[in-house]
């Protein structure tokens, strides 16, 4: 997910991202609660905060989907229901993608419906071109479509200056390199991910970036970042649930 800005009256809110680095979703989203009742942009903040806890759970959908719904029953410009949408969307991959309910068609109604709201200039494009992106890959598993819609997407987030949906884009390509064997390339893109999650104070996905890293990297160092990863998913006591597998936990 992408740090999109806050509406203008939840700006003072203070914490928001503080919270949501260190995987308090729930928290963050209880900070935008008293901005949400007659505010789109406070609302859909609010949904974005609890679906993006629905990927590092894997709880929490029914929540989440009551947030969006009051997002979307706000939304009143053609951007807030793209954003609407794209997060509808996203929220349905996630379903699906976490096997708790096949939603793939309404993930893909969803984000053709935020295409056709969202300018090409929208600041909430690229997220939407990233999200398609995951669509293509890893429920289409069309890996030239999810390349495309990645570059598009990470091409997007460096004009409008959203550095951390390129930390996603720099991941997602350096794992489709790495699928194909370009190990190179795949070093460069992970470490750029990791850098840019370091740099921003991004705990909750550092951890996932440093075992990204480790699986291209040669034993020793490989070994040195599994490490660090076990150390931080242990500071955050299991978040992301997915990730203990990797760590063999």
């Amino acid at each position: 997910m992408t740090d999109t800005a806050l509406s203008e009256s939840a700006v003072g809110v203070p914490d928001v991202w503080r919270l949501r680095a260190r995987g308090c979703w729930a928290e963050a989203a209880a900070l935008l609660a008293p901005f949400c009742d007659d505010d789109a942009g406070a609302a859909l903040r609010r949904a974005e905060l609890l679906v993006e806890g629905c990927f590092y759970h894997v709880d929490g959908w029914a929540e989440a989907e009551d947030a969006l719904r009051t997002a979307e029953a706000l939304a009143s410009t053609d951007e807030e229901r793209g954003a609407a949408a794209s997060e509808r969307g996203y929220l349905a991959y996630g379903a699906t993608l976490f096997s708790v309910r096949d939603r793939a068609d309404e993930a893909r109604s969803a984000f053709g419906r935020s295409a056709a709201l969202l300018s090409p200039a929208s600041p909430g494009r690229p997220l939407l071109d990233f999200r398609r992106g995951l669509v293509a890959e890893n429920i289409a598993a069309n890996p030239a479509a999810a390349r495309a819609a990645y570059r598009r997407a990470h091409a997007g987030a460096v004009a409008h200056g959203d550095t951390f949906l390129t930390s996603f884009t720099w991941r997602h390509l350096a794992g489709l390199a790495a699928a194909e064997g370009d190990l190179a390339e795949a070093r460069h893109g992970f470490a750029e991910s990791l850098r840019i999650r370091v740099a921003l104070g991004h705990l909750v996905g550092t951890a996932p970036a440093l075992l990204a890293l480790a699986d291209v990297e040669a034993d020793a160092e490989a070994a040195q970042l599994r490490t660090e990863a076990a150390r931080l998913y242990a500071l955050l006591n299991g978040i992301p649930t997915w990730l203990a597998p990797a760590l063999a936990l």
